[in-house]
C-alpha cells in the first residue's frame, strides 16, 4: 500500500521544514510527499530543496489558492491512498500512517480520526482539541465535520467524488467532506487517536472578512443537502466550543 501525502504551500519557510521532516519520520509504511508550491518567493522553495528527500515530488508554479494546488497534487498521486497535510502542520507521531494502513486493511475506503490545535511556536502546547466520531445523517445535517487534515481517502474516492470545488474559496474542504460521507457507497472508518497537529491561525479565521466569507460559503454548501442550513451552519459553529475546554489527550 503506497500513501501519497499532499502538501500545499506558499510562502512558508518556516514551517515548512517540519511538514516535510514528518511525513519523512513516519514509519513501517510507504509513502510519497507531494508538494505543490504556488510560486513562493520567501525562501520556501529554497527550503525544500535544502530538505529534499527521495520521497519527495516538488513542483512549483502559480495556482489559483490552496484547493487549487490540491487538485493538481491529487492528480500526480500514484498512491493508494491520499492524505492532505498542510504545510505548517505536523503528523502526531511517527506511527500515524502505520495505524491508519491497519485500518484500511480491513477493506474501508477511508480513515480519519482527531485533530489537535497547538500553538504556533510551541507544538506541544494544545490550544484547542478536534474529537471526532462516527456520525449518522442526523449529525451531518448539525453539522458534523471531519478534521480535513485528518481524513484519508482511496484514490479512487478522489477520482469518483472529483476535485475540490475552487468555488469556494475557504469552504472547499467542507463541501467535499459532504459528498464524500453523505455518499453511502463508500465504508469510512473513524480512529480514534490524534492524527494530526495543526499550528493555529489557518485562513478562515485570519480575520473577519474571513470569518464572514466562510459562514457565507458553508450556508451555500449546506443548502444543497440540508432542509434547514442555516441550522446546520449554526450547530457547525457551536460545536466548536466543547474543543476549547479541559480533556485527555491521545
Amino acid at each position: 500500500m503506497l500513501f501519497s501525502i499532499i502538501t500545499a504551500v506558499y510562502n512558508n519557510k518556516n514551517e515548512i521544514q517540519g511538514a516535510i521532516a514528518s511525513v519523512a519520520g513516519q514509519k513501517n509504511v510507504n509513502f510519497e510527499h507531494i508538494i505543490m508550491d504556488g510560486g513562493s518567493n520567501d525562501g520556501t522553495i529554497e527550503a525544500i530543496k535544502e530538505n529534499s528527500n527521495p520521497y519527495i515530488n516538488f513542483e512549483s508554479s502559480r495556482d489559483k489558492g490552496i484547493y487549487d494546488a490540491l487538485n493538481k497534487g491529487t492528480l500526480k498521486a500514484k498512491g493508494d491512498i491520499i492524505g492532505i497535510l498542510h504545510s505548517d502542520d505536523l503528523f502526531a507521531d511517527d506511527k500515524v500512517l502505520r495505524d491508519v494502513q491497519d485500518m484500511f486493511d480491513s477493506g474501508l475506503d477511508g480513515v480519519y480520526g482527531d485533530l489537535d490545535y497547538v500553538s504556533k511556536n510551541n507544538t506541544t502546547s494544545i490550544f484547542r482539541h478536534w474529537k471526532a466520531f462516527v456520525p449518522d445523517f442526523f449529525q451531518l445535517q448539525l453539522g458534523w465535520m471531519a478534521p480535513h487534515p485528518a481524513l484519508f481517502l482511496k484514490r479512487s474516492v478522489y477520482e469518483e467524488i472529483g476535485n475540490f470545488d475552487l468555488n469556494y474559496k475557504i469552504s472547499a474542504d467542507y463541501d467535499f467532506i459532504l459528498r464524500v460521507f453523505l455518499n453511502q457507497k463508500y465504508k469510512i472508518g473513524y480512529l480514534p487517536r490524534t492524527i494530526v497537529k495543526m499550528r493555529v491561525g489557518g485562513e478562515s479565521n485570519r480575520s473577519l472578512k474571513n470569518i464572514i466569507r466562510k459562514s457565507r460559503e458553508d450556508l451555500a454548501i449546506a443548502s444543497k443537502h440540508f432542509n434547514v442550513p442555516l441550522l446546520t451552519v449554526l450547530f457547525k459553529n457551536f460545536r466548536k466550543i466543547p474543543q476549547f475546554f479541559p480533556r485527555k489527550i491521545n
